[in-house]
């Protein structure tokens, strides 16, 4: 399906592996020009900004720590002033360090909430603030179904998570008006490189939850992605998307 995405500006944070390569890819494979974040990795973040232009789009790499509020501005600044606009915002960078929260330490919690929900509302409240002077843009976050059912030993992960999906929500409603949508995709297990390495006892847990029979690729993500990138969903707002093979239900 041709999106429509061609001269469409995206910035996609954490876009170096995984769900952030694929989204990355993918939105340069329907057009779009697209600026990826990395807090490492600048070696694989510039190959996937390479196989972008290949393509035929623009494709720039920045570092940057998401948890970082005055950096924030100095990024989607600079995504402006070297691609010509910012139309899609794509937050996607976030960590984990799991453990049952009685042996959860402050630093455990502050540091995947300050990446994961923290970095959300630093790109989103600086991306907020380009699409409503221009009457135009969507922002797209990437949750899990482990925000909207809680997970075993990730009480830091999932209320990250689940504070995406709330923060989302309100957004759709302050940004309704000036014609920019606020959606959600809430991936269950994906077979990223890291997935692949879990013990296989884990993976088959996740597997045998789902009603398909197999967890998701990074690229069954990304298509919900650009879908919500684009005007084809124009009409939709506020929304959460499971993309887990029926592992929620």
């Amino acid at each position: 399906m041709d999106l429509k995405l061609k001269g469409k500006v995206a910035l996609v944070t954490g876009g170096s592996r995984g769900i952030g390569a694929s989204i990355s890819l993918e939105l340069g494979r329907q057009g779009a020009h697209v600026a990826l974040t990395c807090s490492s990795r600048v070696d694989a973040a510039n190959e996937i900004a390479e196989q972008i232009r290949a393509m035929g789009s623009k494709a720039m790499v920045i570092q940057a720590d998401v948890a970082d509020f005055d950096e924030t501005e100095k990024v989607i600044a600079r995504v402006q002033e070297e691609l010509g606009g910012l139309h899609v915002l794509v937050c996607n960078a976030g960590v984990t360090w799991d453990g049952v929260i009685w042996k959860m330490s402050e630093k455990q919690f502050d540091t995947v909430i300050n990446t994961n929900l923290k970095g959300y509302f630093n790109y989103n409240r600086a991306a907020a603030l380009v699409f409503k002077n221009q009457k135009y843009g969507k922002i797209v976050n990437l949750s899990s179904i482990n925000g909207l059912r809680g997970k075993f030993a990730q009480s830091n992960y999932s209320a990250s998570k689940g504070g995406i999906i709330a923060m989302s929500k309100a957004l759709a409603k302050e940004l309704g008006k000036f014609n920019v949508n606020v959606n959600v995709v809430a991936p269950g297990m994906v077979l990223t490189e890291m997935a692949k390495k879990i013990p296989e006892e884990f993976l088959n847990i996740a597997i045998n939850e789902t009603v398909l029979g197999r967890v998701a690729d990074p690229e069954d993500v990304a298509d919900v992605v650009a879908y919500f990138s684009s005007d084809r969903s124009r009409r939709v707002t506020g929304e959460v998307i499971k993309v887990d093979g029926g592992q929620y239900i």
